[in-house]
């Protein structure tokens, strides 16, 4: 076979349009398709295909354009499989076709073309090589138009100019074969030469050579901001307003016609490709009704602004207890989470929220978060549930403490920030919506020493010795700290000031006047605010590195449709409510006519996760304790809320089963079922139920302590009256509805927000192994719209089309 590929080379190297023209062959071919090409590669056992795996490939026809002959292939590759040993299996299966397509192709690109950005008056130059049998022949396309005397590999236009701007395409032909490279896009830009040699330098890597400008508008006027960037791959633009992405400004030029006053504010674009990320200069836009007096206005205006402070990244970790094992239950934690994960995200916080943490899974969620903190980064540290204070240091209590608790079995909230110090962070914010009385029953007397950094912030929801209150109803209600601050959380100010309109807010409420205080500790010295934008350093491959981790806490797994025997059709979907809480829903896609009744529901979960079997295959969310996303989920379905993913050790394994009736057999039930692996969905795949590490904030956190016999949490004979205190006995709030508050105190609630992740916010993943990857093709081009390509493809094939006719 000297006409195949290389016998040595593992097939999951093999480049992916053989592979996905072997996978097209394979399945479809029936007797001698990839389930038979199992069968022969299982007898064998040199690569141990079992009937477990024969299974999860045969899923794969449950999903949108899943290939089980991908799936074989892949567990075959994984297990030192080499296209020689595949050609064997292939002759042995008898099917020649697909054995053809691991046969050398007539005729192959080596070389694809790759979108530039360059300077106007630069050379611009595409490549394309390719190889066949024969000699080869080039031809390049400008959108649908041939470019003239473009026959040789490299289309060079010397110098480019603007009009060279747009889309190219190459034809390679060898004999009767041809094949169309992938399309580069060019973007010419026209800024003075000085900045020629500095890009050149950098080797096609990004180089920002447009900043936006300072605009003073009025009223009914067009603001434009340009930007541009010049490097190979070209670009990707994303506009943002005072932090906040705005939606479908993704070119270079923002054109926003007829402003009005509010869309006053600080712009500035994320530029960036496969590998990098820059940001331009923030600039402030103003809009005024009348127009400005005296000529030197405008200099004035740029003298008075203040200088811009930014973050290299911002990274919040939140945490509500709330199930406590020997303690009061809270329940205010879960609405504060949910709604403060809300807004730290428009503010651009990669956010983590978790619910009801051990002790371990605190220490080593901590640890993750301080992977991600880097100098620059602005790190913020949520914590709502018990708590308690000892000599001016702050504990956490986990849901598993013992009652008594001390402080080694607790966080120390000071040990978590003399770790962040290291990182060399640009703020450091700690909100703690915890009690904060003494605890008599641990004496130690932690030495913990601080640097001294002009940038720490703590905001506390009560005073030093006193008690932290949630609004106890019948209904979820956020915390008292929770409830002022998410109104003030957004406000583009610096943080200290944000906090001291929300004790100023507190101080008004009639519920906790003279019982709950908030105390704001700060050494912040500059202006720092959490609007401020991100504007990564000298770290930022580090940053983008670390982010993709955190980043797994929230992949969620995707939707999917199961065909049962009896010809009924279910979609398995699934969103997100937590960042350790899963929600399964299942929808009746297809009923069969015979059929008088269908319904499918989950069953067999890991003993491990918290699903109560009474509250599981509900026809509301409500009923199942999905408060949060209910009207975001698609409705007529049946629901499962999983939570405590973060104690998940294997992959998350569980049955769907489809029960139907049938008129002729008396409406007598029958049952089908399928076994679906999900993975590790959410934070399971951060493992936070492993052991604590070594140097983790375990150690800083450990301190001395004497017996104890139970924390002190006992209010004053004041509260009696008007307050059910939180050692009170724990209610049932699984079945609430909203009604009249009245306060609970609490070793720690807080008042935050998640947002709803029913698609995760993630840049695509393809899945695929190295070397059954997804073909670079159009998805590797950086284009501005999808619509353009789409758009510019169809003219292309047809007038291609007429030119054959």
């Amino acid at each position: 076979m000297t006409d195949s590929l290389d016998r040595s080379t593992n097939i999951n190297l093999l480049k992916e349009p053989v592979v996905r023209r072997l996978c097209e062959v394979l399945d479809k071919s029936g007797s001698k398709g990839w389930r038979k090409l199992g069968e022969i590669v299982g007898n064998e056992r040199r690569f141990k295909v079992s009937p477990d795996d024969m299974e999860m490939c045969s899923l794969k026809v449950l999903e949108l354009e899943g290939s089980p002959s991908r799936m074989l292939l892949r567990l075959m590759g994984e297990r030192g499989c080499s296209s020689g040993h595949l050609a064997d299996y292939l002759q042995t299966l008898g099917n020649s076709e697909a054995l053809q397509c691991l046969k050398q192709p007539t005729l192959q690109i080596l070389i694809q073309p790759q979108s530039v950005a360059l300077i106007s008056g630069h050379n611009l130059r595409l490549s394309c090589n390719a190889v066949g049998k024969s000699p080869v022949q080039y031809q390049w396309f400008k959108g649908k138009d041939e470019v003239p005397n473009s026959f040789s590999p490299d289309l060079v236009i010397s110098p480019v100019h603007l009009k060279d701007a747009g889309f190219y395409i190459c034809r390679v032909n060898c004999g009767e074969a041809f094949e169309f490279s992938q399309w580069a896009q060019v973007d010419v830009l026209n800024v003075a030469r000085s900045y020629g040699h500095s890009y050149q330098s950098l080797g096609g890597r990004l180089k920002l050579v447009i900043q936006p400008q300072l605009q003073r508008l009025h009223v009914g006027e067009n603001l434009q901001l340009e930007c541009g960037a010049v490097g190979r791959p070209i670009p990707r633009y994303q506009w943002h307003r005072n932090g906040v992405p705005i939606p479908n400004a993704t070119k270079r030029r923002l054109m926003i016609p007829h402003v009005m006053q509010d869309q006053h504010g600080r712009y500035r674009c994320e530029i960036s490709s496969s590998t990098e990320r820059m940001w331009t200069n923030e600039v402030d836009v103003v809009i005024d009704d009348v127009y400005a007096i005296g000529g030197g206005s405008s200099d004035f205006f740029l003298n008075s602004l203040p200088e811009q402070l930014y973050a290299t990244d911002k990274v919040a970790l939140l945490i509500g207890n709330l199930s406590y094992q020997n303690h009061p239950q809270l329940k205010a934690p879960m609405v504060d989470v949910y709604d403060l994960t809300n807004l730290l995200r428009q503010l651009n916080f990669q956010v983590v929220s978790l619910l009801d943490l051990t002790e371990s899974e605190m220490r080593n969620a901590v640890d993750e978060f301080l992977l991600l903190l880097h100098k620059g980064v602005y790190g913020l540290l949520y914590y709502a549930g018990h708590g308690y204070e000892n000599y001016g240091n702050s504990f956490m209590v986990p849901v598993d403490a013992p009652n008594p608790y001390h402080s080694a079995n607790c966080l120390c909230v000071q040990s978590i920030l003399k770790l962040m110090q290291e990182k060399e962070t640009g703020l450091n914010v700690f909100l703690l919506d915890m009690c904060r009385k003494r605890n008599f029953h641990d004496d130690s007397t932690p030495n913990i020493v601080l640097r001294v950094t002009a940038n720490i912030v703590f905001g506390y929801a009560t005073c030093q010795d006193a008690e932290a209150f949630e609004l106890s109803s019948s209904g979820f209600t956020n915390g008292v700290f929770v409830k002022f601050l998410k109104k003030r959380l957004l406000d583009d100010e610096k943080i200290t000031v944000v906090l001291d309109r929300v004790a100023e807010d507190m101080g008004q409420f009639d519920a906790t006047k003279g019982k709950q205080a908030l105390e704001i500790r700060s050494s912040l010295s500059e202006r720092r605010a959490l609007t401020d934008p991100i504007l990564p350093g000298d770290s930022a491959d580090l940053a983008h590195t670390l982010s993709r981790q955190w980043a797994k806490a929230h992949e969620l797994p995707e939707s999917m449709c199961l065909n049962f025997d009896c010809g009924a059709q279910i979609k398995l979907g699934f969103a997100a409510e937590f960042s350790n809480v899963l929600v399964i829903y299942t929808h009746i896609v297809k009923k069969p006519e015979d059929m008088s009744f269908c319904q499918a529901h989950v069953t067999d979960f890991s003993q491990e996760l918290d699903v109560d079997p009474k509250e599981m295959n509900r026809e509301t969310p409500e009923e199942t304790g999905i408060y949060f996303l209910s009207r975001t989920l698609p409705q007529h379905c049946l629901y499962t809320r999983v939570s405590s993913l973060q104690k998940l050790r294997e992959e998350l394994v569980f049955t769907v089963c489809l029960q139907g009736t049938y008129p002729a057999m008396d409406d007598d039930p029958v049952h089908w079922t399928k076994s679906i692996n999900i993975g590790k969905p959410l934070i399971a795949r951060l493992d936070l139920h492993r052991a604590v590490r070594r140097n983790s904030c375990l150690q800083t956190c450990m301190m001395p302590h004497s017996p104890s016999h139970s924390p002190c949490h006992s209010p004053g004979p004041e509260h009696h009256l008007h307050l059910h205190h939180g050692t009170h006995q724990a209610q049932d709030y699984s079945r609430l509805s909203p009604q009249q508050y009245y306060l609970g105190a609490v070793g720690g609630c807080g008042d935050s927000c998640y947002e709803n992740v029913s698609q995760p916010h993630h840049e695509c993943a393809y899945d695929s192994a190295p070397g059954l990857s997804v073909s670079p093709g159009r998805l590797s081009i950086p284009i501005e719209t999808t619509d353009d390509i789409d758009e510019l493809q169809a003219v292309f094939i047809n007038s291609l089309q007429l030119q054959q006719q």
